[in-house]
């Protein structure tokens, strides 16, 4: 059975700094592409960013880059986002999920198979 359980998410000030995590078990990551998502209470599940089978490639929103990094730590099967130079706007409750492929339509939720139950990032001073 497939789980991925992310963690890592709480309440910041703006400008601060969180790194969320996404464990797995029953998959093992680093055979696919590993994408982050959020969403905030009345909007769309919005991509974040993504990190290719070997974490050489990654791509992000735009709404992040600069500020975010995705990477993955194969030994503990596990993925990050660390999160700098927080924004009230990026509130919301993070997602991982798992995608057979990394590249286009990576920001596309329907491309991706597991789901982690997410995380709450609230940004508030």
């Amino acid at each position: 059975q497939v789980q991925l359980v992310e963690s890592g998410g709480g309440l910041v000030q703006p400008g601060g700094s969180l790194r969320l995590s996404c464990a797995a078990s029953g998959i093992t990551l680093n055979y696919y592409a590993i994408g982050w998502f959020r969403q905030a209470p009345g909007k769309e599940r919005e991509g974040v960013s993504c990190i290719n089978k070997s974490g050489g490639n990654t791509i992000y929103a735009d709404s992040v880059k600069g500020r975010f990094t995705i990477s993955r730590d194969v030994a503990k099967n596990t993925v990050y986002l660390q999160m700098n130079s927080l924004k009230p706007e990026d509130t919301a409750v993070y997602y991982c999920a798992v995608r057979a492929s990394f590249g286009m339509s990576w920001y596309r939720a329907t491309e991706y198979v597991y789901w982690g139950q997410g995380t709450q990032v609230t940004v508030s001073s």
